[in-house]
């Protein structure tokens, strides 16, 4: 690899920006050259913590004045749209951080640019560099435990104000015409990109969600949805409002020939009439344990964005969330494919 990519970060209001300003910085061919946001704090958060005095008061701004290879997004998440039609028009590269968009219809309107312009798109989701969640899926993708018939996962805390998160970030996350809801879009996309990704789209999608426990507005802080799919269910739980750490594994997987779950750093296996077995994980091979890494990997190899990552299972994902969002407002189940 001898390419050195030039990345510029389009807004700073998602606090998922710091850990991967880190894992931009770390990669040896990459230059960080600039960033955009309306922001002075924030942009001087970036400064001090790259040197990288390129700022402007808008992405948009840093995009007609910078030449870039690739484009971390790092915005509400409506902006997806603008933001990669603005960074195909100049054959800029785009990873965004998830979940792909507010709606469904941005998800396609993004996949549609991304696609018509020859640009890679990558959806960056936490979860897709987790050793003991790759082994699982991995064990699960192999059959290990025959045919899949329940995956369940929750995603909790005690809700993004509360656990520090930046006002910058949680504002928006309040507000449902950038994030999309509150808690049932921020949480429960994660289940809904594993059930994506294992089992496809469901056939059906009923849902449920409520503000249980805050007292300031919000969409809300709990959500559920319930996946219907030909011989499977899938269960994506979400709480703004949990005080304590997971007492349960997460995820839970029941299959024809066992069962599987990850605890910590662990993948528990319990084979149909054999010995329960606890597995480490092997460790994430070079070039793809985060995203800058594999976003790289992808442009240099020429190998397409797969797994959790892959913006067409960010887009079924999506697909699941907006009718979840659909069911749990109308109180109807919702069939899919909705389009």
């Amino acid at each position: 690899m001898s390419k050195t990519y030039r990345v510029g970060f389009a807004s700073l209001v998602h606090d998922h920006v710091w850990g991967e300003l880190n894992r931009w910085k770390e990669h040896p061919n990459v230059e960080i050259v600039a960033a955009g946001d309306v922001n002075a704090e924030l942009r001087d958060q970036f400064k001090s913590e790259t040197g990288v005095e390129n700022v402007y008061d808008s992405w948009q701004e840093m995009l007609d004045k910078e030449e870039l290879d690739i484009i971390q997004a790092c915005a509400e998440n409506n902006a997806g749209p603008e933001i990669v039609e603005a960074a195909a028009s100049k054959g800029v590269h785009v990873v965004s951080e998830k979940p792909m968009s507010a709606r469904l219809s941005q998800a396609d309107q993004m996949l549609n640019t991304a696609q018509n312009a020859g640009i890679s798109l990558m959806i960056n989701w936490p979860t897709a560099w987790s050793p003991a969640l790759n082994t699982a899926m991995q064990l699960i993708k192999d059959g290990v435990i025959g045919d899949v018939f329940y995956f369940k996962w929750r995603s909790a805390h005690n809700g993004p104000k509360e656990i520090g998160c930046s006002r910058y970030f949680y504002e928006w996350l309040y507000d449902e015409e950038k994030n999309g809801a509150g808690a049932l879009m921020d949480y429960c996309c994660y289940c809904a990109d594993m059930c994506a990704y294992l089992l496809g789209l469901p056939e059906q999608v009923t849902a449920f969600r409520g503000t249980f426990v805050k007292d300031y507005p919000l969409p809300d802080d709990n959500a559920v949805i319930l996946m219907k799919y030909g011989n499977a269910f899938g269960i994506t739980e979400a709480s703004w409002t949990q005080k304590t750490g997971y007492v349960t594994p997460n995820p839970v997987v029941y299959g024809t020939e066992g069962a599987l779950t990850v605890t910590g750093n662990q993948v528990n296996l319990n084979p149909a009439g054999g010995d329960a077995q606890t597995i480490d994980p092997d460790p994430i091979p070079e070039g793809k344990r985060n995203a800058p890494e594999y976003l790289i990997h992808c442009l240099e190899t020429g190998e397409p964005i797969d797994g959790l990552c892959c913006p067409y299972v960010s887009r079924d994902a999506q697909e699941i969330l907006e009718a979840g969002l659909v069911s749990a407002d109308s109180g109807q189940v919702v069939n899919l494919p909705m389009t």
